[in-house]
């Protein structure tokens, strides 16, 4: 299969899709393509009016479909159908994908697209296996607890892997009985309007899957303001998180499921393998340029090995291959927009001004588009804004430790506590520091997810509240209700 394709002929999807079909809109938003800056389309910008279309729009889908009421087996088949399709309209989709964001086209068939129909199927078992409980209580009463979907879910998905991102959302809150109103990036809209589009066709119910397009402050506030929704689930920075909450309080009370940002240390110590952990770990600053909230963007290691893992990481670091997400040749991506260039140069200029050595990279590369050097930065500080906030760009910087307690002590950041990665041989270490990481997630000889769509992810701290993926993502879809039945009246 040949993907590398002309960015200048493809069709693209113009406007919200709601209740089952493309309501036009006018494009107000500019965007322009990563792999080479150029203006290239509009996004339209939902009002609170639109918004709230969507929302009665799901509600009414919700009660003529019965969709949270039936047998649930019949949902899970749906969502299996919807699954094919996504596989059977793989390139579309990655063509779409490919074109306004940060992923080469020669990793999203394979990649993002393939994990996203898993996951769909995963969540669709969810649905006839997972139930209440009976509870014991005395013989006289008769004890459960009864789960239910929440009804409308209202879910805000980043730019960095869009269709990725719109799967955790959606299978979980589908699966569950829930309708979604979905907002995409402004800047990574089109692939999320096409999978809407396929769930229809599939046989999912008209108006259980609608998507608004606009920014944060104008659209987003509206979805998570919105008095007929009855949950908020969001993947995107802390500070737009808290923004989240804020809007929350302000208009209601509602349950909400934040994956926010990261800062994640990657420890390497004495005894592990250094060809493997050099591997892991470039892998996970090279992946999207650095471009995930999980991104193990400070490595931390053992003082003795620093320089033989530095030099490893720097021959791997310039073994990339930059070019525009359309060709599938390409396996190094460009950063999202000119402006997060220009902020992480920024953050960068300041750390070696502050005393930092670049190792590798520190320079925008010489071509057309947002691209990025792999920049390798040490003799970084505690308090380095390269070391304490969130790049999302391929930035990795270098901290050294003696023992074990000073590993800990530079790994412990005070915002975030997303993800962790752990390179050692002695079992014993890896356990007692795992125990002690503050992180969500803990990687140990490796770095990144895998397709074990059961392990739960989320953070600590200001990285996140509540699960995506795994059971706990199914759960947190669904409402509990105790019921206490007294058995001395009843016949």
């Amino acid at each position: 299969m040949t993907l590398s394709f002309d960015p200048n002929t493809i069709s693209l999807p113009v406007g919200h899709f709601i209740g089952g079909r493309l309501v036009p809109a006018e494009a107000v938003i500019d965007m322009h393509r990563p792999s080479d800056g150029k203006a290239y389309a509009g996004c339209p910008l939902a009002d609170e009016a639109l918004v709230d279309q969507a929302v009665e729009t799901a509600r009414t889908a919700l009660k003529t479909s019965n969709w949270g009421g039936v047998r649930p087996r019949e949902r899970t088949v749906a969502l299996q159908r919807w699954a094919d399709m996504i596989e059977v309209e793989a390139e579309t989709l990655a063509r779409l994908e490919a074109l306004s964001s940060t992923r080469p086209v020669g990793h999203l068939v394979a990649g993002d697209i393939a994990v996203t129909a898993e996951q769909i199927r995963f969540f669709a078992e969810f649905a006839d296996k997972e139930g209440g409980d009976l509870v014991p209580t005395d013989d006289a009463n008769f004890g459960m607890i009864m789960t239910e979907p929440y009804g409308v879910v209202g879910a805000i998905t980043p730019w960095n892997f869009p269709l990725s991102m719109a799967g955790w959302k959606l299978g979980p809150a589908l699966a569950a009985g829930n309708a979604v109103v979905l907002k995409p990036s402004e800047m990574t809209p089109f692939s999320t309007l096409y999978l809407a589009e396929l769930s229809v066709r599939a046989g999912l119910p008209a108006g259980l899957v609608n998507i608004v397009l606009g920014d944060g402050p104008t659209t987003g506030n509206a979805i998570t303001g919105h008095p007929g929704i009855a949950k908020v689930s969001f993947t995107g920075s802390t500070a737009a998180g808290s923004a989240i909450m804020t809007n929350i309080a302000r208009t209601g009370v509602k349950p909400m499921t934040l994956e926010l940002g990261g800062k994640s240390p990657q420890l390497v110590f004495a005894d592990a393998d250094l060809e493997l952990a050099a591997g892991a770990i470039a892998g996970s600053i090279l992946s999207n340029a650095g471009q995930a909230c999980v991104c193990g963007s400070r490595l931390i290691v053992e003082a003795k090995v620093a320089d033989a893992l530095a030099a490893a990481l720097v021959k791997r670091l310039a073994a990339i291959r930059p070019g525009p997400t359309w060709d599938e040749a390409t396996d190094y991506s460009p950063v999202i927009s000119e402006r997060q260039i220009a902020r992480m140069d920024g953050i960068i200029r300041a750390a070696i001004d502050d005393g930092a050595e670049c190792l590798t990279g520190g320079r925008r590369l010489d071509r057309e588009g947002y691209f990025y050097a792999p920049t390798l930065i040490s003799g970084v500080t505690a308090t380095s804004p390269a070391v304490l906030e969130e790049i999302f760009g391929p930035v990795l910087t270098i901290q050294t430790f003696e023992d074990e307690e000073e590993a800990l002590s530079l790994a412990d950041h005070p915002a975030y506590g997303l993800a962790a990665g752990l390179f050692t041989r002695d079992l014993s270490r890896a356990i007692r520091v795992t125990r002690r990481l503050q992180a969500g997630t803990v990687w140990v000889n490796r770095y990144g997810r895998s397709r074990d769509h059961i392990l739960p992810t989320g953070g600590y701290k200001q990285s996140g509240i509540g699960k995506d993926l795994g059971r706990d993502a199914y759960l947190a879809n669904r409402k509990s209700k105790s019921v206490l039945i007294s058995l001395e009246d009843l016949r």
